[in-house]
């Protein structure tokens, strides 16, 4: 495999030093970040979910491939990402593009693992997106998969997964003085692999 491009590992490095940042600086939580997805029908969707994994190969969240989001990324696997952290600096924002993808089944296995029992257990209740008769037919269904895991370790659902978004392009944005925010955009040739950088008019 071929080593990553400079301008990529220099986009990385840039948010890495801008998520430890945001630790410092007392964000709520660093790792929240949008996700933006279009149905087959060109209807977009956002939500807010939380960064588990972040490397050269890309960003990684955790979700339901039956609900919305994985129904979506499976059927147009194009995505956005946005992390907002108003703490750092004056005001940052990262905004990447790119292509989600499965993670292994190891690696989705291993996350899942460390996740606490009651979010285990929830994740085989949970049908994500779809309508719920009530709270307490929820709250029923929880019981007896408690009940049905009691005394040993909690497997992962089947259709419960890390989806890796592989950048594509990634924007930084520094908040400036009368709205004249500083922005640098890096963007990667999909069959070669290069990338490029560019200042942006704010």
């Amino acid at each position: 495999m071929n080593p990553p491009d400079p301008l990529l590992v220099e986009a990385l490095a840039t948010f890495d030093t801008l998520f430890d940042e945001a630790l410092a600086a007392g964000e709520p939580d660093r790792t929240a970040m949008v996700v933006a997805t279009v149905s087959h029908t060109s209807r977009p969707s956002a939500r807010t979910v939380l960064l588990k994994a972040h490397d050269e190969q890309g960003f990684v969240f955790y979700t339901h491939l039956d609900g919305r989001k994985g129904r979506e990324l499976q059927a147009n696997n194009r995505a956005a990402l946005v992390f907002h952290w108003p703490r750092v600096r004056s005001g940052v924002q990262v905004r990447v593009e790119g292509m989600a993808e499965q993670v292994p089944d190891a690696e989705a296995d291993a996350y899942f693992a460390t996740r606490p029992r009651g979010s285990q257990v929830g994740a085989w209740v949970s049908k994500q997106s779809e309508t719920l008769e009530s709270r307490e037919a929820f709250e029923q269904a929880l019981a007896a998969a408690e009940a049905e895991f009691e005394g040993r370790d909690v497997p992962r659902p089947p259709r419960w997964t890390g989806l890796r978004v592989r950048p594509r392009a990634i924007e930084f944005w520094y908040a400036g003085d009368s709205r004249l925010h500083e922005r640098w955009l890096y963007e990667g040739e999909l069959v070669a692999g290069t990338w490029t950088k560019r200042m942006l008019y704010p």
